[in-house]
């Protein structure tokens, strides 16, 4: 398996776990990020166990162990702060760019550190580390290999200080070890200070070579080393413990004799003397016998950090508020102004006015207010049945309050527990600087009644770790939970009388019944749930946020049941009030499309392609429903038809393309909005067989195309510079279709049907109406006078890229218009179009019109909201500047036509995923247009060039698929010729426009592409810039 986040490939991953029970809850905790001395022995049988097994051995052997990369990793002892060990420690970060929603713990730190900068390149062999610790590495770190053999430790710098209370390498001036130093002396500790005036700690990475990994695999057969092994227990071995440390690696250091490592008292790991001295003694004597000799080199990282997660609180508190993290983490928080920027809420739901001071943290809650948590401290595993205990208990500074969820036998309890964060937990009760609740012990015994002898028994080491402080069980009341127990510790309700009869626990004893299984659901029920909430605000305060890796957590957590119901909730809502006609829809429509991207989540990737056709007849009723305007109950029958959809991937794909499909109804909807702003008057009706002839130049898109495709242009906001002009390779079709009945024009909103964009036209402009009782013919004569004849012409080819469909919609409207004695402006006849595509359902954005309609250089705007509207401004360049304009640009055609059907589909999901990339490249897409303007109207040829340039590398990114092999070698050979140059329209085929660096270079153009091979039938054409824009012809 690869690490966390790519690097090194391990071919086997062992945790070992201090309690029995947890082994398999953590294993799969661990596999859902991946996809000590005894306890490595066993670690390294295990695993040894197990790829002998994989390579079909029939007993284990060292074979295996040729090319494997081993990594072992212990989880230690409890850990106060965290019911789920220190590895699974949940910090206030997040990795923004992962795929995968999840929480950051110590344990992915170490991965990636272990993964990533420490262990590439690494020969075959068995790394060990324990996860109680966070390692900070240099990022120009890199371990050499080169002549290494045995045994290799890890060191990262520390004070003097510190060591005192750690561990040490000894090192001679060639890197070999000499000894390891625990605990010892300020003079002691003072021999391994290093040139850079800090120690190097026993910090963690251990490597053993494939040599050495074999020998240590040997001891599993070995008394009484067999002892630390599952197979040697399993065979009548005494258990036997040993040092990673102090055992195993002290019997490579150079300065110890045998006598020495054997036989002396070593604090920190088994008794040489005790009653299982005999055992320990034989264990060092055999461990001398097969490791001694063996080279154990240090390396040491200068500028690297060890952070030991210790058992104190006020230093763990300290760790997660530190700078450099984040406040708010996995959480849902109603009221962000009342958690203070120095506060961390980590996998919370707070509702109200949940006040979090600076300093403090709120760690897998569910709170509800009004309710302060005070600088200092830490609450964590709280239900949300305890914020009215919390309330009424006005708590300190430095306070932590704890939910624990423990099993006893069969019985399952949540019980609580409460400190101070300055406590030390080890130090005995008697010292003079013990506490609880940050308040001495003869306070704390004076002002509540208790004596010392109720919360130890005799001869237990009286450290706060082990008092019997917290209420469990009531012999009459059951279960104390936090009102009926800890709380009166506090100074809230109950006495001394209930808190004696109570059954307690130590703290101790609450973290040794820990129920792992049951606090990981707990942690997961409160990351499912907040995430549903952040999906609930995202989605109806129309924000950026990507959902996508929200999704993916909730399919692989089972979660997607509750997710998709929250999505068809928030799709069928009700409108907001003050909401502009319209908006409704546009948050109901990328709800539509989230649902489509679980189901696809949900497929795993089988299923097929994303895109494909969505007009299965047992989706038709929904699609009505939506088509009608009934959302809720549209909405209702899309869910009710998904259920017989989710029991295959190919079913999960389909059906999403149906979500797809209905989300598209509903944009077309919110889009049509933009009908008010169409205003048509009446005029004078010319005289019949009149003609009424009305022509228009193409669009040449300069900057900022696709900022014009709804929904980006009502979410977003959109901004396109670009230029009428009059150019390019001319061609035709002609085809005649004649409509004499109401039946014939039904297919209008059928893209591929014959003469599809004239029948739009017909129904859009009111010529006829298809809902009316009367026939067409009666309706002609009666409202007109006659029937009407439509020919339509374009002289650029299908698939050109310079909008001829739109504009060539915009002149057919005109002429409808005039024929039928209706007047427009050009700002009512922008809007139209927009109209007429979405009832032709082709969608599509609005800059095709704009180019077409209005003359000269403009830059068209859409504003982030609904109803859609489009405001043009036409630029004024200086008069040179358009000459130059003209001399500089020429239009080649690329003799590859436009086929990428699903590029508008594509760009549409893209955004509505809100994929980061998306939304970056779009307001990078509205700056270019913006700065393109500037450059036209400054004049300046070399800044335009630049951004077409920037603008072509935007689509591409917008579109991936849009730059045809063919086109980019024209491209790179054009590229000496030009300031600028791009694709027209969505790129893929058609046109593409150049800005010459010299003026009049159609023939140096025609000569370049002539000596490129594999164009194919290409063409060069100047172009003449239009400053009329569409134009009503004299009657002929």
């Amino acid at each position: 398996m690869s690490g966390g986040s790519g690097g090194f490939r391990w071919t086997v991953v062992v945790l070992t776990c201090q309690h029995k029970d947890t082994v398999y809850t953590f294993q799969r905790e661990l596999e859902s990020r991946w996809a000590a001395g005894g306890a490595t022995l066993n670690a390294l049988l295990v695993a040894a166990e197990h790829l002998s097994n994989r390579a079909g051995h029939t007993v284990v052997t060292a074979d295996v162990l040729d090319d494997a990369h081993i990594l072992i990793l212990h989880t230690g002892r409890d850990f106060p702060w965290s019911s789920c060990s220190r590895a699974f420690c949940w910090l206030p970060r997040e990795k923004h760019d992962q795929k995968v929603q999840a929480p950051v713990c110590c344990l992915d730190l170490l991965l990636d550190c272990l993964s990533t900068q420490i262990c590439p390149g690494s020969p075959p062999g068995v790394w060990v580390c324990s996860t109680d610790m966070i390692l900070t590495i240099p990022p120009d770190f890199a371990l050499s290999w080169e002549g290494f053999s045995g045994v290799r430790v890890l060191a990262l710098p520390g004070d003097i200080s510190y060591a005192a209370n750690h561990g040490v390498y000894l090192s001679d001036q060639q890197g070999q070890v000499r000894d390891i130093i625990y605990k010892g002396t300020k003079e002691q500790i003072q021999q391994a200070v290093m040139p850079d005036g800090k120690v190097p700690l026993v910090s963690g990475p251990v490597f053993f070579s494939r040599s050495v990994s074999e020998k240590l695999l040997q001891t599993h057969v070995i008394p009484p080393l067999d002892g630390c092994t599952y197979l040697g227990l399993d065979s009548g071995a005494l258990p036997l413990q040993i040092s990673l440390f102090l055992d195993m690696l002290k019997c490579l250091c150079s300065d110890l004799t045998q006598d020495q490592f054997v036989g002396e008292e070593r604090a920190g790991c088994s008794s040489a003397v005790g009653p299982q001295g005999a055992t320990v003694r034989g264990g060092r004597t055999e461990l001398w016998r097969i490791l001694r000799g063996t080279p154990l080199s240090l390396v040491y990282v200068p500028g690297g950090h060890y952070d030991y997660l210790t058992l104190s609180g006020k230093q763990h508190v300290g760790r997660l508020t530190c700078d450099g993290t984040d406040r708010n983490t996995l959480s849902h928080i109603q009221r962000e102004s009342v958690v203070s920027d120095g506060a961390r809420v980590i996998n919370s739901i707070l509702e109200g006015d949940v006040t979090v001071a600076s300093g403090a943290v709120v760690q897998h809650c569910h709170l509800q207010g009004p309710l302060d948590v005070p600088s200092g401290c830490l609450l964590s595993g709280l239900e949300l049945s305890t914020s009215q205990c919390i309330r009424q208990l006005k708590l300190a500074d430095d306070i932590i309050i704890q939910g624990h969820r423990i099993e006893l036998g069969e019985l399952k309890l949540n019980v609580y527990t409460v400190m101070g964060s300055q406590d030390d937990l080890e130090v005995s009760s008697d010292d003079s600087g013990a506490s609880f609740l940050n308040q001495s012990w003869s306070l704390f015994y004076s002002i509540t009644g208790i004596q010392p002898e109720e919360l130890w028994v005799r001869g237990e080491q009286r450290s706060l770790l082990e008092a019997r402080l917290f209420p469990v069980l009531h012999p009459r009341g059951g279960a104390a939970g936090l009102e009926g127990g800890v709380s009166w510790l506090l100074g809230g309700g109950s006495c001394l009388q209930r808190w004696r009869e109570a059954w307690r626990l130590s703290l101790k004893e609450v973290l040794s019944l820990t129920h792992q299984e049951a606090e990981l659901q707990w942690r997961d029920e409160l990351l499912f749930l907040a995430g549903r909430r952040r999906v609930f605000d995202a989605l109806m305060s129309r924000t950026d946020a990507c959902l996508l890796p929200c999704f993916r957590a909730a399919v692989l957590g089972g979660q997607q049941g509750a997710l998709l119901e929250t999505l068809d909730n928030i799709a069928a809502g009700s409108r907001e009030q003050g909401a502009e006609p319209g908006a409704e829809l546009g948050v109901a429509a990328r709800c539509l499309s989230c649902i489509a991207d679980v189901l696809v989540c949900m497929a795993g990737g089988k299923g097929g392609l994303r895109s494909g056709p969505a007009a299965n007849e047992a989706w038709s009723s929904a699609y009505f429903l939506l088509e009608e305007g009934n959302l809720r109950g549209g909405v209702h029958a899309l869910a009710t038809q998904r259920v017989d959809w989710l029991s295959r991937p190919d079913l999960l794909v389909r059906a999403a393309r149906h979500y797809e499909g209905a989300g598209q109804v509903l944009l077309r909807q919110a889009v049509m909005s933009s009908q008010r702003f169409i205003s048509i008057g009446r005029g004078e009706v010319p005289p019949l067989e009149e003609w009424q002839e009305v022509e228009c130049p193409a669009r040449l898109d300069l900057a900022g195309g696709w900022s014009d495709t709804p929904p980006i242009a009502f979410e977003h906001g959109g901004s396109v510079t670009n230029a009428a002009h009059t150019g390019g390779r001319e061609s035709g079709v002609s085809m005649e279709t004649v409509c004499d009945s109401l039946d014939d024009l039904r297919d209008y909103c059928q893209p591929h049907a014959p003469g599809a964009l004239l029948k739009a036209v017909c129904v859009c402009s009111g010529l006829v109406s298809l809902s009316s009782q009367d026939p067409l013919g009666h309706q002609l004569m009666q409202r007109w006078g006659g029937g009407v004849e439509l020919h339509s012409w374009s002289v650029l080819p299908t698939g050109s890229g310079l909008g001829t469909s739109s504009i060539l919609a915009g002149a057919l409207l005109a002429a409808v218009y005039r024929c039928t004695g209706r007047t427009y402006d050009t700002d009512s006849l922008i809007h139209a179009i927009l109209y007429l595509e979405q009832i032709l359902t082709t969608g599509g954005g609005w800059q095709d019109q704009v180019g077409g309609l209005v003359g000269g250089v403009k830059v068209g705007r859409s504003r982030a909201s609904l109803p859609l509207q489009i405001e043009v401004e036409r630029l004024s360049p200086p008069q040179d500047f358009l000459v130059s304009l003209e001399q500089h640009l020429l239009l080649v055609y690329t003799g590859k036509t436009r086929l990428a059907r699903n590029l508008l589909q594509d760009v549409v999901r893209s955004w509505y995923s809100r994929l980061p990339a998306m939304v970056q490249n779009a307001q990078q897409l509205v700056a270019n247009s913006e700065e393109c303007a500037r450059a036209c109207s400054e004049g300046s040829l070399s800044r335009l060039g630049q951004c077409l340039d920037r603008s072509w590398q935007q689509k591409k990114l917008m579109a991936p698929g849009c730059e045809l092999a063919s086109v980019r070698t024209m491209m790179e050979a054009l590229r000496p010729l030009v300031l600028g140059q791009s694709l027209a329209g969505a790129g893929g085929g058609g046109f593409l426009y150049l800005l010459t660096r010299e003026p009049r270079q159609r023939q140096a153009v025609l000569q370049v592409l002539n000596n490129t091979q594999g164009l194919g039938d290409f063409s060069v054409h100047s172009v003449e810039l239009d400053m009329d824009g569409i134009t009503v012809l004299p009657p002929s």
